[in-house]
C-alpha cells in the first residue's frame, strides 16, 4: 500500500475531497495538521488512516518530526502534497529532508517559487513577459522606471497572492515604498501591464502530458481588491481559450511539470504596449498547485465532472478516465461586509436559487482576495452570468 501524506488536510475547508478520493483509490492517508483531531470534518477524519496534531504547521521541526514518525510506523513515504501555495516551500524541504522520490525539491524552488526564476522558463517557451527588477536602491529602480516608464508594479518575490503588491504612479511613491517596504523581503518591480487575468488550470499526469484542462478570468485587479477593499469576482470559462491551452501546455514542458495540479496565469491585454497587441497571451506566474479556495469546485460545476477524482487517479493509477459533461461558466461572487447592496444575500439567494451551486461565509485567511461571503453560481450563456454579476454588485445608491 502506498502511503501518501496530506500536510493541513482540513484547510482549505474542501481538501477533504482530495483526501477522500486518495482513500478511495487505495492510498494510506496520513494527516498533518495544527487542528484537533475531534475538531476535523467527519469526511475528512473517515478518510485518514491517522493524523498527527501539530502546534503549529509554522514548527518545522515539529512537522519534520510528525513525518519522521509515520516512516517509522508506515514505511517510506511515497507522496507528500498539500496543495497548497503557503506550504510549498514547507513541502518540498520535507521531500528532500525524507528522499520522499515524488514532487518538487529544495533544488527547483527558484524556477517555481520566486517570480524572477520563472521569468527565464517562460523565455524557454517562448512566452512573453513584463520587463523587471529586483528592487534595490533607489537608484536603480529610477534607472529600470526610465526604461520602462510609470506606472510599475512592486511585489514579493517570493509571495503568496496579491499581498504586499503595490502600484507605483510617481517618485514619491516609490520613494514612500523605499522608506516603508517590509525589512528583509526582496521585492521585485515590474513594469505595469494593462490586462485581465486569464489561468491555465490542468492536472497534469506523471508523463508531463494534461488530463484535464480549463480555466478562469479575473477581470478585476487582485491587487485592487486586496488594497482597496472590493468585491470579488472571477469565473470559470465555459470552455477554455486555445492561446491559453497553448500557453499552458508550453510551460508544463518549460517547467518541467509532472504529476500536479496546477494554476498558471496570464495576462491578457487589454490595450497595444510593449509586450504584444491588444488581446495577446504573455506570462504573468506559475503556480504549482490547485487555484485556491472554491475553484476545484467551480471546475466540477462547469465542466461536469470531478477534479478531486481526476488528481487522485492521477496519483494513484497515472491516469484517469473520469468523463466530463455539460460545459457552462461558473461564476464567483465574493461581497464584502459594510456594503450596502441592492439585492441582499437572501433576495440574490432566492432570485438565483437555481443556478446557486454555493454560497457561504468566506474564512478570514482568504477575505482579503476573496471578499466575506460568496456566491457560486452557473450559468449556460455568457449574458445569464453578466446580469448575475450586475445583480450581486449593485448597490443602494449606485
Amino acid at each position: 500500500m502506498k502511503n501518501f501524506i496530506f500536510i493541513s488536510p482540513n484547510f482549505p475547508t474542501n481538501y477533504w475531497k482530495f483526501c477522500r478520493e486518495l482513500s478511495n483509490n487505495g492510498l494510506r492517508v496520513l494527516g498533518v495538521g495544527d487542528q484537533p483531531y475531534d475538531e476535523l470534518m467527519p469526511e475528512l477524519r473517515a478518510s485518514l488512516a491517522e493524523y498527527y496534531k501539530v502546534s503549529t504547521l509554522e514548527n518545522y521541526d515539529e512537522v519534520y518530526r510528525a513525518v519522521g514518525f509515520f516512516i517509522g510506523k508506515y514505511g517510506r513515504i511515497d507522496y507528500l502534497e498539500s496543495n497548497n501555495e503557503y506550504w510549498l516551500e514547507r513541502d518540498a524541504m520535507l521531500r528532500t529532508d525524507y528522499n520522499v522520490p515524488t514532487g518538487w525539491h529544495v533544488e527547483d524552488l527558484e524556477r517555481i517559487k520566486f517570480k524572477s526564476g520563472m521569468k527565464e522558463y517562460y523565455h524557454r517557451a517562448g512566452i512573453p513577459a513584463a520587463r523587471w527588477h529586483i528592487v534595490d536602491g533607489r537608484t536603480g529602480c529610477l534607472a529600470f522606471i526610465g526604461s520602462v516608464g510609470f506606472p510599475v508594479i512592486v511585489k514579493p518575490d517570493n509571495g503568496v497572492g496579491a499581498s504586499h503588491t503595490y502600484k507605483l504612479d510617481t517618485t514619491a511613491e516609490l520613494d514612500d515604498f523605499l522608506a516603508n517596504r517590509e525589512p528583509g523581503v526582496r521585492y521585485i518591480m515590474e513594469e505595469y501591464v494593462a490586462a485581465e487575468v486569464n489561468s491555465y488550470d490542468a492536472i497534469i499526469d506523471q508523463n508531463g502530458e494534461p488530463i484535464f484542462e480549463t480555466g478562469n478570468v479575473t477581470p478585476n485587479s487582485i491587487m485592487d481588491t486586496v488594497n482597496n477593499g472590493d468585491n470579488s469576482i472571477y469565473y470559470i470559462v465555459k470552455d477554455l481559450a486555445e492561446d491559453v491551452r497553448a500557453a499552458g501546455r508550453a510551460a508544463v514542458k518549460s517547467f518541467g511539470v509532472k504529476a500536479r495540479f496546477v494554476h498558471f496565469e496570464f495576462f491578457r491585454l487589454t490595450e497595444d504596449q510593449h509586450l504584444g497587441k491588444r488581446g495577446d497571451v504573455v506570462a504573468l506566474e506559475v503556480n504549482m498547485r490547485p487555484c485556491g479556495g472554491f475553484s476545484p469546485d467551480m471546475m466540477n460545476y462547469a465542466n461536469s465532472t470531478d477534479v478531486y477524482k481526476i488528481w487522485a487517479d492521477m496519483i494513484a493509477f497515472g491516469s484517469s478516465m473520469k468523463e466530463q459533461g455539460e460545459h457552462g461558466w461558473c461564476a464567483f461572487v465574493g461581497r464584502r461586509d459594510g456594503k450596502e447592496f441592492s439585492l441582499s444575500d437572501g433576495a440574490l439567494t432566492l432570485r438565483y436559487s437555481r443556478q446557486l451551486r454555493m454560497a457561504g461565509r468566506i474564512p478570514d485567511a482568504l477575505s482579503g482576495a476573496m471578499g466575506n461571503r460568496y456566491f457560486i453560481a452557473v450559468f449556460p450563456t455568457w449574458e445569464e452570468m453578466e446580469t448575475f454579476y450586475a445583480d450581486a454588485l449593485r448597490t443602494i445608491g449606485g
